[in-house]
């Protein structure tokens, strides 16, 4: 089985010309009942040495860092980020190895952090006050931010953008929380604004590839699993889902949101936005059948429920989905992919 990411190194080896690669990608669609742009392909494991290198490369970071934060705390996301990054030059440049890449990415990104906030705050020796704290977060995340982007230009794992616009958005709500007298009340709104900002960043990811074939799409994937709990989490949050008997216009309020973001999903083929709004729908769900009298049940009847509704949804995403773009604005249809029709597998 070949990746995009393989067909991409062939090219660039010379041993695939970019004709010969994009006939292959059409062959291979075309032979397929179900087109790969509806499918979201995601490519995490090729085998089980991804795994066992995963294994092995977490102890190792693991054992770095807690040899190093036996000196202190910055020392030890030193070796951390050092660590991964060592780890990334052969099973990530060369090996081009998914599930370990992503990891190693992680893992540097935490090391730079934890280095970045230990040398500012003298390895949390000093006693610092709100504002001076989110300055410290600030400047850590920028911190953070320069340092994932140099490995954005080295090794091009495609989660890693969306690890820097994290990064970004940590810096721009720290600097916003230090100058504002009540951040605490303000924090959910700057998290949906931040949302939203890196929900459209992934858009333009996504309107970039729109037939999903290149690396363009999978850092767009990662994007919109960013962006979807920045958006979703404060909308939930101000209804008072997860708080004690929620009125019924909450819960209704809160299904309607859910299937607002469910239309969203449809109409840009991105499901990350309807999984991010499961465990809010899910409790208002719960606090519907409550307020039925099915308390003792009321867990399994709404996990059953909203269960069954989105297998429904998988089972028909293809016709829902040409149902929602045929309606959608022409000026829209630049920005998603085209709706996928059902063929016969080729004989």
């Amino acid at each position: 089985m070949y990746s995009e990411q393989d067909l991409e190194s062939a090219i660039a080896a010379g041993v695939l010309n970019a004709d010969a690669a994009q006939a292959l990608r059409n062959h291979v669609n075309g032979s397929r009942v179900n087109p790969v742009v509806d499918e979201e392909q995601f490519r995490l494991v090729t085998g089980f040495n991804d795994i066992f290198v995963s294994i092995a490369g977490m102890l190792m970071l693991v054992g770095g860092g807690w040899i190093g934060g036996t000196v202190s705390p910055s020392l030890g996301g030193a070796a951390v980020a050092a660590i991964a990054w060592g780890m990334a030059e052969y099973f990530t440049r060369v090996r081009r190895m998914a599930l370990p890449s992503i990891i190693f990415m992680l893992a540097f990104a935490g090391g730079v952090l934890a280095t970045a906030i230990g040398l500012i705050s003298a390895d949390g020796s000093a006693n610092l006050d709100e504002t001076t704290g989110a300055l410290v977060g600030a400047a850590a995340a920028a911190i953070t931010a320069g340092a994932t982007w140099g490995h954005w230009l080295r090794f091009k794992v495609p989660i890693t953008i969306a690890v820097l616009a994290a990064a970004a958005v940590g810096t721009i709500v720290a600097l916003i929380a230090a100058a504002l007298p009540a951040p605490a009340l303000w924090l959910p709104w700057l998290g949906f604004v931040a949302g939203l900002g890196v929900f459209g960043f992934a858009m333009w990811w996504d309107a970039s590839d729109t037939k999903r074939e290149t690396r363009r799409s999978d850092v767009a994937f990662w994007l919109h699993l960013l962006a979807a709990p920045l958006i979703v989490h404060p909308l939930f949050v101000q209804l008072g889902i997860w708080q004690l008997g929620p009125t019924g216009v909450a819960v209704a309020a809160a299904l309607a949101i859910y299937a607002l973001l469910a239309i969203v999903a449809l109409l840009i083929d991105r499901r990350a936005l309807m999984v991010s709004g499961l465990a809010y729908v899910l409790g208002a769900v719960v606090q519907l059948f409550e307020q039925f009298g099915a308390v003792s049940l009321n867990v399994a009847l709404a996990a059953f429920v909203i269960g069954s509704a989105l297998l429904l949804l998988s089972a028909f995403w293809h016709n829902v989905r040409a149902v929602i773009v045929g309606a959608a604005p022409v000026r829209l249809l630049d920005w998603v992919p085209a709706p996928a029709v059902r063929t016969q597998p080729a004989s």
